[in-house]
Protein backbone atom coordinates (compact mmCIF):
# COMPACT_ATOMS: atom_id res chain seq x y z
CA UNK A 1 0.00 0.00 0.00
CA UNK A 2 1.12 2.92 -1.15
CA UNK A 3 2.13 6.25 1.28
CA UNK A 4 -0.89 8.39 1.80
CA UNK A 5 -0.98 11.36 -0.20
CA UNK A 6 -2.31 13.65 2.95
CA UNK A 7 1.46 13.33 3.93
CA UNK A 8 2.67 14.20 0.58
CA UNK A 9 0.42 17.64 0.70
CA UNK A 10 1.30 18.12 4.35
CA UNK A 11 5.29 18.02 3.17
CA UNK A 12 4.81 20.22 0.05
CA UNK A 13 2.38 22.85 1.05
CA UNK A 14 3.30 25.65 -1.40
CA UNK A 15 3.51 22.92 -4.64
CA UNK A 16 0.19 22.07 -3.18
CA UNK A 17 -0.78 25.38 -3.17
CA UNK A 18 0.38 26.04 -6.89
CA UNK A 19 -1.25 23.04 -7.94
CA UNK A 20 -4.70 23.32 -6.61
CA UNK A 21 -4.39 27.58 -8.28
CA UNK A 22 -3.03 26.39 -11.69
CA UNK A 23 -5.91 23.48 -11.37
CA UNK A 24 -9.01 26.24 -10.71
CA UNK A 25 -7.82 28.97 -13.07
CA UNK A 26 -7.54 25.43 -16.07
CA UNK A 27 -11.40 25.30 -14.28
CA UNK A 28 -12.67 29.09 -14.94
CA UNK A 29 -10.60 29.27 -17.96
CA UNK A 30 -12.98 26.45 -19.48
CA UNK A 31 -16.02 27.46 -17.65
CA UNK A 32 -15.94 30.81 -19.40
CA UNK A 33 -14.04 29.89 -22.14
CA UNK A 34 -11.15 31.73 -22.60
CA UNK A 35 -8.53 31.84 -24.95
CA UNK A 36 -5.00 32.38 -25.74
CA UNK A 37 -5.31 35.66 -26.80
CA UNK A 38 -6.99 36.73 -23.55
CA UNK A 39 -4.53 35.96 -20.78
CA UNK A 40 -1.25 34.12 -22.76
CA UNK A 41 1.98 36.25 -23.18
CA UNK A 42 3.38 37.90 -26.28
CA UNK A 43 6.11 40.30 -27.96
CA UNK A 44 3.73 42.13 -28.80
CA UNK A 45 1.12 42.54 -25.58
CA UNK A 46 4.57 43.20 -23.71
CA UNK A 47 5.66 46.18 -26.05
CA UNK A 48 2.11 47.81 -25.54
CA UNK A 49 2.19 47.26 -21.70
CA UNK A 50 0.57 44.54 -20.86
CA UNK A 51 3.04 43.37 -18.34
CA UNK A 52 0.08 41.25 -15.96
CA UNK A 53 0.03 38.54 -18.54
CA UNK A 54 3.32 37.74 -17.26
CA UNK A 55 1.68 36.32 -14.30
CA UNK A 56 -1.62 35.15 -16.13
CA UNK A 57 0.07 33.64 -18.51
CA UNK A 58 2.12 31.48 -16.27
CA UNK A 59 -1.01 30.29 -14.30
CA UNK A 60 -2.90 29.54 -17.34
CA UNK A 61 -3.22 26.06 -18.76
CA UNK A 62 -5.80 26.06 -22.00
CA UNK A 63 -5.13 22.74 -22.98
CA UNK A 64 -6.32 19.86 -19.98
CA UNK A 65 -3.27 17.25 -21.50
CA UNK A 66 -1.05 20.78 -20.69
CA UNK A 67 -1.60 20.99 -17.25
CA UNK A 68 -1.27 17.40 -16.39
CA UNK A 69 2.15 17.23 -17.48
CA UNK A 70 2.91 20.34 -15.90
CA UNK A 71 1.28 19.85 -12.51
CA UNK A 72 2.95 15.86 -12.46
CA UNK A 73 6.44 17.18 -13.13
CA UNK A 74 5.60 20.16 -10.58
CA UNK A 75 4.45 17.81 -7.98
CA UNK A 76 7.49 15.36 -8.66
CA UNK A 77 9.46 18.57 -8.35
CA UNK A 78 8.06 19.89 -4.61
CA UNK A 79 10.48 17.23 -3.49
CA UNK A 80 12.70 20.44 -3.00
CA UNK A 81 10.30 21.68 -0.18
CA UNK A 82 12.23 18.30 1.76
CA UNK A 83 15.10 19.41 1.12
CA UNK A 84 15.76 22.00 3.80
CA UNK A 85 19.32 19.90 5.03
CA UNK A 86 20.94 20.95 2.00
CA UNK A 87 19.90 24.37 1.73
CA UNK A 88 16.27 24.40 0.50
CA UNK A 89 13.23 23.90 1.67
CA UNK A 90 9.83 25.97 1.45
CA UNK A 91 11.21 29.17 1.91
CA UNK A 92 13.74 28.87 -0.73
CA UNK A 93 11.18 27.00 -3.03
CA UNK A 94 9.24 30.16 -2.63
CA UNK A 95 11.45 32.94 -2.88
CA UNK A 96 12.56 31.46 -6.37
CA UNK A 97 9.55 30.39 -8.18
CA UNK A 98 8.99 34.13 -7.36
CA UNK A 99 12.70 34.93 -9.45
CA UNK A 100 11.73 32.63 -12.07
CA UNK A 101 8.33 33.41 -13.17
CA UNK A 102 9.74 37.04 -13.53
CA UNK A 103 12.88 36.18 -15.23
CA UNK A 104 12.34 33.61 -16.99
CA UNK A 105 9.30 35.75 -18.55
CA UNK A 106 11.61 38.94 -19.29
CA UNK A 107 14.36 36.89 -21.03
CA UNK A 108 11.86 34.95 -23.25
CA UNK A 109 10.68 38.39 -24.31
CA UNK A 110 14.36 39.70 -24.73
CA UNK A 111 15.47 36.58 -26.79
CA UNK A 112 11.86 37.58 -28.76
CA UNK A 113 13.18 41.26 -29.19
CA UNK A 114 16.50 39.95 -30.87
CA UNK A 115 15.31 38.12 -33.19
CA UNK A 116 12.44 40.50 -34.29
CA UNK A 117 15.03 43.45 -34.23
CA UNK A 118 18.51 41.50 -34.84
CA UNK A 119 17.49 39.11 -37.35
CA UNK A 120 14.15 40.89 -38.84
CA UNK A 121 11.93 37.35 -37.58
CA UNK A 122 8.63 38.81 -37.05
CA UNK A 123 6.83 35.61 -36.37
CA UNK A 124 8.09 35.64 -32.49
CA UNK A 125 5.72 39.12 -32.82
CA UNK A 126 2.48 36.98 -32.56
CA UNK A 127 3.78 33.78 -30.48
CA UNK A 128 1.59 33.59 -27.64
CA UNK A 129 2.72 31.32 -24.56
CA UNK A 130 0.73 29.92 -21.74
CA UNK A 131 1.55 27.88 -19.00
CA UNK A 132 3.66 27.17 -15.88
CA UNK A 133 6.47 25.23 -17.93
CA UNK A 134 8.92 27.70 -17.87
CA UNK A 135 8.61 27.52 -13.76
CA UNK A 136 8.69 23.62 -13.97
CA UNK A 137 12.42 23.70 -16.45
CA UNK A 138 13.44 26.03 -13.87
CA UNK A 139 13.32 23.46 -11.03
CA UNK A 140 14.37 20.50 -13.16
CA UNK A 141 17.49 22.77 -13.87
CA UNK A 142 18.32 23.64 -10.14
CA UNK A 143 17.20 20.29 -8.68
CA UNK A 144 20.02 18.53 -11.48
CA UNK A 145 22.38 20.69 -9.96
CA UNK A 146 21.68 20.78 -6.17
CA UNK A 147 20.48 16.68 -6.33
CA UNK A 148 22.04 15.27 -8.88
CA UNK A 149 20.77 12.04 -7.41
CA UNK A 150 16.81 12.90 -7.53
CA UNK A 151 14.51 11.35 -9.93
CA UNK A 152 11.74 13.22 -12.04
CA UNK A 153 8.37 11.51 -12.18
CA UNK A 154 5.66 12.03 -14.99
CA UNK A 155 2.06 10.74 -14.67
CA UNK A 156 3.12 8.11 -11.62
CA UNK A 157 4.73 5.96 -14.76
CA UNK A 158 7.72 7.65 -16.40
CA UNK A 159 10.96 8.08 -14.22
CA UNK A 160 14.04 10.34 -15.46
CA UNK A 161 17.37 11.27 -13.85
CA UNK A 162 16.93 14.63 -12.78
CA UNK A 163 20.62 15.27 -13.88
CA UNK A 164 19.11 15.08 -18.04
CA UNK A 165 15.55 15.91 -17.08
CA UNK A 166 15.61 19.60 -18.47
CA UNK A 167 17.25 19.17 -21.72
CA UNK A 168 15.46 15.48 -21.93
CA UNK A 169 12.03 17.12 -21.36
CA UNK A 170 13.09 20.44 -23.63
CA UNK A 171 13.50 17.66 -26.69
CA UNK A 172 10.34 15.67 -25.85
CA UNK A 173 8.06 18.50 -25.43
CA UNK A 174 9.53 19.84 -28.59
CA UNK A 175 9.16 16.32 -30.63
CA UNK A 176 5.77 15.33 -29.02
CA UNK A 177 4.32 18.74 -28.79
CA UNK A 178 5.55 20.75 -31.53
CA UNK A 179 3.40 23.69 -30.92
CA UNK A 180 5.42 23.85 -27.49
CA UNK A 181 7.36 26.79 -26.49
CA UNK A 182 11.15 26.05 -27.32
CA UNK A 183 12.92 29.38 -25.91
CA UNK A 184 10.18 29.42 -23.14
CA UNK A 185 11.17 26.01 -21.23
CA UNK A 186 14.67 27.46 -22.58
CA UNK A 187 14.68 30.43 -20.75
CA UNK A 188 12.96 28.49 -17.61
CA UNK A 189 16.28 26.37 -18.15
CA UNK A 190 18.99 29.41 -18.40
CA UNK A 191 17.15 31.00 -14.98
CA UNK A 192 17.57 28.03 -13.55
CA UNK A 193 21.12 27.89 -14.01
CA UNK A 194 21.72 30.65 -13.40
CA UNK A 195 19.84 30.38 -9.64
CA UNK A 196 21.89 27.54 -9.38
CA UNK A 197 25.48 28.57 -9.72
CA UNK A 198 24.61 32.24 -7.55
CA UNK A 199 24.44 34.33 -10.57
CA UNK A 200 21.08 34.85 -9.18
CA UNK A 201 21.05 35.07 -5.33
CA UNK A 202 20.42 36.47 -1.90
CA UNK A 203 16.73 36.28 -1.90
CA UNK A 204 15.28 35.87 1.72
CA UNK A 205 11.76 36.73 2.67
CA UNK A 206 12.69 40.66 3.00
CA UNK A 207 13.80 40.21 -0.53
CA UNK A 208 10.83 38.31 -1.76
CA UNK A 209 8.09 40.20 -0.45
CA UNK A 210 9.42 43.15 -1.61
CA UNK A 211 9.51 41.22 -5.13
CA UNK A 212 6.06 40.22 -4.50
CA UNK A 213 4.72 43.67 -3.33
CA UNK A 214 6.17 44.92 -6.76
CA UNK A 215 4.63 42.18 -8.77
CA UNK A 216 1.16 43.26 -7.79
CA UNK A 217 1.60 46.78 -8.12
CA UNK A 218 2.66 46.23 -11.60
CA UNK A 219 -0.04 43.79 -11.83
CA UNK A 220 -2.66 46.24 -11.04
CA UNK A 221 -1.67 49.53 -12.93
CA UNK A 222 -0.71 47.22 -16.44
CA UNK A 223 -3.72 45.93 -15.97
CA UNK A 224 -5.93 48.83 -15.29
CA UNK A 225 -4.32 50.68 -18.00
CA UNK A 226 -4.50 48.35 -20.80
CA UNK A 227 -8.05 48.75 -20.23
CA UNK A 228 -8.00 44.65 -20.90
CA UNK A 229 -10.41 44.56 -17.43
CA UNK A 230 -12.20 46.71 -15.69
CA UNK A 231 -11.50 47.98 -12.12
CA UNK A 232 -13.90 49.67 -10.67
CA UNK A 233 -11.73 50.93 -7.83
CA UNK A 234 -8.81 52.54 -9.52
CA UNK A 235 -8.16 55.41 -11.84
CA UNK A 236 -5.43 56.27 -13.29
CA UNK A 237 -5.83 60.23 -13.75
CA UNK A 238 -3.24 62.99 -15.09
CA UNK A 239 -2.71 66.32 -13.38
CA UNK A 240 -1.38 69.23 -14.26
CA UNK A 241 2.26 68.56 -13.25
CA UNK A 242 2.39 65.42 -15.55
CA UNK A 243 6.14 64.59 -13.60
CA UNK A 244 4.12 63.57 -10.46
CA UNK A 245 1.44 60.04 -11.03
CA UNK A 246 -1.65 60.08 -9.27
CA UNK A 247 -4.05 57.35 -8.42
CA UNK A 248 -7.91 58.04 -7.55
CA UNK A 249 -9.68 55.26 -5.73
CA UNK A 250 -13.63 55.64 -6.90
CA UNK A 251 -14.57 54.44 -3.67
CA UNK A 252 -13.64 57.33 -1.32
CA UNK A 253 -12.80 60.01 -3.57
CA UNK A 254 -9.35 59.83 -2.48
CA UNK A 255 -6.21 60.96 -4.48
CA UNK A 256 -2.78 59.86 -4.23
CA UNK A 257 -0.08 61.61 -5.36
CA UNK A 258 3.94 61.25 -5.18
CA UNK A 259 5.77 63.67 -3.89
CA UNK A 260 9.04 62.02 -5.44
CA UNK A 261 11.83 63.98 -7.61
CA UNK A 262 10.24 64.26 -10.81
CA UNK A 263 11.01 60.86 -13.35
CA UNK A 264 12.25 61.73 -16.46
CA UNK A 265 10.03 59.90 -19.87
CA UNK A 266 7.24 58.53 -17.53
CA UNK A 267 4.64 59.47 -19.20
CA UNK A 268 1.40 59.11 -16.87
CA UNK A 269 -2.38 59.02 -18.50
Amino acid sequence: MGRPLFYDIIEKPATSCIVTICSVIWFVIQKKSIGYSQVGLSYDTAVEGHYWRMITSALSHISVLHLVFNMSALWSLGVVEQLGHIGLGTAYYLHYTLVLVVFSGVLVIGIYHLLIARFKIDYFRRVTAVGYSCVVFGWMTILSVKQPSSKLDLFGLLSLPISFAPFESLIFTSIIVPQASFLGHLSGILVGYAISWGLIGGMNNYWALTMLGWIIVVFVFSLKKSGAYDISFLEIESLSDASLPSVRFIGNGRTLQASAVPLSGVEVV
